[in-house]
């Protein structure tokens, strides 16, 4: 630690509210305690759960940084006791609890994996939130086996363009919803077989009439609400819905006879509150199954722009326009 310098630049959350309140700062450049890595941060990506944080509306796990960042790439620059399996100078980007919105960032060794050769920092940045999320939500929890078919609500989104890669590269069927022509037209260049706009068609009927009125056997879902009750209708008989966001509003009614008689499954999760062993598993398993076909381009980042970490704000107002396809993130080297 003694070479590194003792303060670095970084944006916290003056309080709760709009992009505004997000300001640089200054601040000393955290230790990594036991079990963890500190990164030199080069680029961090943009989430929404950093949108909801800044609101108020995401409490922070105890113990975690204040600063928003759940996800990082840059070179490791010093090793917490008990660290092994990397060295100093690293290259690596890293789900993390907090913090990445800085030039220096705390986070457990597990949950670090290779920046992917071929790829730029930025690139690398954009990978870990969203490959967790849908690794553990699509894969994990809904189980989506060989054969199967995919609904992606939300195609454009961040999340929506690494599950349609992820499925594509695993040899899925992939439809999905998005709120464009454009974007319908942008998530069928990353693999999607039919994208859905659902402004103007019912996506009900459609996912139907593309799969011979069977439905699709998995949902991602980050919209809920009153979305749910149609997405049953859309299910194939043991299919499985898997939320993990309520942008539509948490509550919905729904009528229980469709779960019972065709065996259907509703789950979700949230990544953030996980144990560091649940994340090390998770880490584990992309880094066997998904890191080699992003480093075949199978599955290739999608980066819609990037910003300076002094302008966290402005990416933080293009994030809640929804206009974006892809992945936004902040350069900090």
């Amino acid at each position: 630690m003694a070479t590194l310098p003792a303060t670095m630049r970084a944006v916290e959350i003056a309080q709760s509210g709009g992009p505004e309140v997000l300001r640089p700062v200054t601040r000393p450049v955290p230790e990594p305690r036991p079990g963890e890595v500190l990164i030199r941060v080069e680029a961090a990506g943009v989430n929404r759960p950093d949108v909801l944080q800044r609101m108020g509306l995401y409490p922070l796990p105890p113990g975690v940084s204040d600063l928003p960042g759940l996800e990082v790439a840059g070179t490791i620059a010093a090793l917490g006791e008990g660290v092994t399996g990397w060295t100093v100078g690293d290259a690596v980007c890293a789900l993390t609890p907090g913090g990445g919105y800085a030039e220096s960032c705390t986070t457990p060794a597990g949950q670090c994996l290779p920046a992917p050769g071929g790829l730029s920092m930025v690139e690398a940045a954009s990978l870990p939130e969203t490959c967790f999320t849908v690794w553990i939500n699509v894969f994990d929890r809904a189980g989506l086996a060989p054969g199967e078919t995919l609904l992606v609500q939300g195609g454009s989104s961040g999340i929506g363009v690494t599950a349609i890669q992820m499925a594509r590269a695993f040899g899925h069927r992939v439809f999905v919803t998005a709120g464009s022509d454009e974007k319908c037209r942008a998530c069928e260049a990353l693999g999607a077989e039919r994208g859905i706009n659902y402004r103007t068609e019912d996506f009900v009927e459609v996912v139907k009439e593309l799969t011979q009125k069977k439905g699709v056997d998995v949902i991602l879902d980050m919209v809920g609400g009153d979305y749910v009750p149609r997405e049953l209708k859309c299910l194939a008989t043991d299919g499985r819905l898997s939320l993990i966001a309520f942008l539509g509003g948490p509550k919905t009614t729904l009528d229980m006879s469709d779960i019972l008689y065709r065996r259907l499954t509703i789950t979700g999760s949230t990544l953030r509150p996980r144990s560091v062993e649940y994340k090390t598993e998770v880490a584990q398993a992309l880094r066997e199954k998904v890191w080699p076909r992003v480093e075949s381009g199978a599955i290739k980042p999608v980066i819609h722009q990037t910003f300076p970490l002094a302008d966290a704000a402005d990416a933080h107002r293009l994030m809640e326009s929804s206009t974006h396809v892809g992945k936004i993130v902040l350069t900090v080297a």
